[in-house]
Order: C-alpha cells, then structure tokens, then sequence
C-alpha cells in the first residue's frame, strides 16, 4: 500500500508547490489567519472530508475515517505566517508588505493538504482513522495549540506526528531526537526608573542608561555561573530602550529579553535568578524597577516509543539519505502541548535550497526552502500514519489470540 501512496504523492507534488507558493505569496500573521484559515477548510469541503472549522479560534480539524477500525494517528501543520518584510526575489514573493512566511508554515500546510487528499482516496484500506491539525498561531505566545486542545482536537487521538522544514539542513536529511529537542520559549520585561537631567549634571541624576547596562552584562552571569553546566540555557536581552536627546539622562529605561531552557527547574531558577540581579543592581543605584516574566512555550519533549519508531520508519522512506539525531534547538515550538495530552515525536525535514551550503535562517527577510523537501515531509509523515496503524493492528491480533 505504501508504495502506491508514494506513487500518487510523486503524482501531486505539482499541486504541492501550487498550494505553498498560494500561501507564501498570501501570508497572515498568527490570530488573524482568517483567509488562510477559510482556504484549507474549503479543500477540505471540496474533497468531502469531514472538516470543522474555528477549532480554538482559526484552527481547523478535518478527520478521515478509515476502511477498518484501529488506532487515531494524529498529524498537525502550523499556517501563520511572521511580520517581516519578504526580500526574495521570486516569483511567489510576498504580496503582503510586512508579512511573510519566514518559517516554512506554508510548506507544512501545502504537504498536509495533499498528504490528506491522497489519505482519503484510499481510505477504505487503512486501519484506522487519521486526524489533520491544521494550527494557528504558532509564533506567538500563547500559541494556537492550547486552545485548538480545549476544543477537543485530541479527542480519540492515540499519537501525534509533526515536523518541521529545516531550512539549514539538506533535502532528504530526516533529524529526530528522544526526550527534550526544542526549548522552553520564556519572555521578560524589565523597567528601570531612575531620575532623569542634564547631561552635564550626572551627580544630580540616577542613570537609567546605566543601571540597564548593568543589568545587561550581569544577566550574563546567571548561565556561566548559576545554572549547572550541563544543563543548556539561554539568557538573551533582544530589546534595550531608553531614548533621549544627546545631552539628557535617562530617567527611565525598558529592557526586553528571552530566556531558554529545557529542564523545568532550571527554567524556574532562571525566573528567580534574573529578579534578583535586577533587584541588586537598582537597590544598589537607588533605582526603581518592574520586572515581568512571561512564561512561553514549554520545552518539547518526544516521547521515546514514538521517536524511536518514526526513526526506524524514516529510514526507509524514498528520498530520504539520511536519519540522525538532531541537536537540541533552542527555538520553542508549542507542539510541546500536544505532547503533554498524547504520545507523539516532533521532527525536523531538511529543506535547505538547493546549492546553498548556507542557506537563510529560518525568521529571516530572505528565507526560503527547497520544494522537494515537502515530498519527503508528506512521504514521512505517511509511512509514520500507515505503519502506525499497522504495527497496532497487528498487536491487537496477537493479543486476541493469547
């Protein structure tokens, strides 16, 4: 059967690029994908698949029932795009100004949409159901997930599948990971109030500037000497305001960062930690402060069964070179919530461009994929579903007959 599903995969991957270059050049960003939204809901309608619509605010759920009865295989595809402006010169180049899919969510939903399609003229041959969830909101906190799960998208789920393009990996190039493999994504905000004047009068003045500057280089100081080496961690101030004319001190300044981790009690000690040089250092400036921490997406984690199983499928997969283990990431991913309701593994599908031996980072004004990786995505994702189902047909005979 696989190789049948192949074949008609290799048949539509036209339809693929069609539908991914539509939504590269017609981006929304997360919370407002109301079109993007409404033209997967309507392959779906003209397919005949059972679909449901404003799952959790724009997501969409469409289920395939199969031929036989057996397992629920789950697989999810994120569709917001990112506010940046798209640099490429391409022919499918962003029509939206300031918008643009900079993470390849366009390519996760066109390989979902076909994969579904092919899934469903052959639904009378597979042994169980599957479930396609087309999420919003993936960039930005609290994500889409949360509230596409407090809608039931999971109801009767038994596992999860769902990958990434990954842009700096080469085509063919399938990375999987045990246990924790994308970080806890947090955010904090720290304003500093001090006392503005003259630049010429500084002894009249506590410098906001200053105290910011600070602050910034003792936050270093958390990862290298409060946080145990080997565990991985991240403190990054992105964002440092304080804007006046040349001869004035600042009397207030706004500090914006994220910090990354994937274990739980480092993630707390990292909330704790911050808080407590901002504090020493204002205290000792005779500053005020506020200082908010906002908690992201919590690290994913794969679950060891699922992730050892889609390696194994992997490997065998047309176009597929290469499986290994991937390195622990420290972008977030809220597929981290899916993973906390039902088993499952999140995986990364090499895209990067062709003849490119360093290709654009993903969230970059000129990101961009090699189209073939969709193939292999939908491939993957397909073998995952069909052997899946396979496998726990298959031990549900032998249990019968014990």
């Amino acid at each position: 059967m696989l190789e049948h599903l192949y074949n008609d995969l290799d048949h539509h991957f036209s339809e693929m690029v069609n539908i991914r270059r539509y939504l590269h050049m017609n981006p929304e960003v997360s919370f407002k994908e109301v079109k993007t939204a409404k033209y997967i809901a309507e392959y779906y309608k003209e397919l005949g698949i059972n679909v449901r619509e404003h799952v959790g605010g724009n997501g969409v759920v469409a289920t395939i029932k199969g031929g036989f009865e057996g397992p629920t295989v789950a697989l999810r595809a994120d569709f917001d795009a990112l506010p940046i402006q798209d640099e490429k010169e391409v022919e499918y180049k962003s029509t939206v100004p300031g918008v643009m899919h900079a993470c390849g969510h366009d390519g996760h939903t066109a390989t979902l949409l076909v994969l579904a399609k092919i899934l469903f003229q052959n639904r009378e041959h597979l042994k169980g159901n599957v479930v396609l969830i087309h999420q919003h909101a993936e960039e930005y906190a609290p994500g889409g997930a949360i509230s596409m799960i407090q809608d039931g998208c999971l109801d009767g789920v038994d596992v999860i599948f769902g990958t990434h393009l990954w842009a700096t990996e080469p085509v063919g190039k399938i990375q999987y990971r045990v246990g924790p493999i994308m970080a806890a994504a947090d955010r904090f905000e720290i304003n500093i109030h001090g006392k503005g004047g003259h630049g010429a009068q500084p002894h009249k003045t506590k410098d906001a500037i200053l105290i910011g500057s600070q602050v910034v280089t003792s936050l270093q100081q958390i990862v290298s000497r409060k946080i145990d080496p080997v565990h991985s961690a991240v403190v990054t101030v992105g964002s440092f305001v304080a804007e006046n004319a040349f001869n004035i001190i600042a009397n207030s300044a706004t500090l914006i960062g994220t910090a990354r981790s994937f274990d739980e009690e480092v993630r707390q000690q990292i909330e704790y930690e911050i808080e407590k040089v901002v504090k020493g250092t204002c205290l000792m400036n005779d500053a005020d402060y506020q200082y908010d921490f906002f908690r992201g997406y919590p690290a994913v984690v794969n679950h060891e069964e699922a992730t050892n199983f889609l390696k194994d499928v992997a490997s065998e997969v047309p176009g597929v070179h290469e499986v290994e283990e991937s390195p622990l990431q420290m972008g977030g991913e809220d597929f981290s919530y899916y993973l906390q309701h039902v088993k499952g593994t999140f995986f990364f599908t090499g895209a990067r461009p062709y003849q490119q031996d360093h290709a654009y980072p993903h969230h970059h004004p000129k990101f961009d994929i090699d189209e073939k990786a969709l193939l292999v995505a939908a491939k993957t994702l397909c073998a995952a579903t069909i052997h899946y189902q396979m496998k726990l047909k298959q031990e549900s005979l032998t249990d019968s007959m014990k």
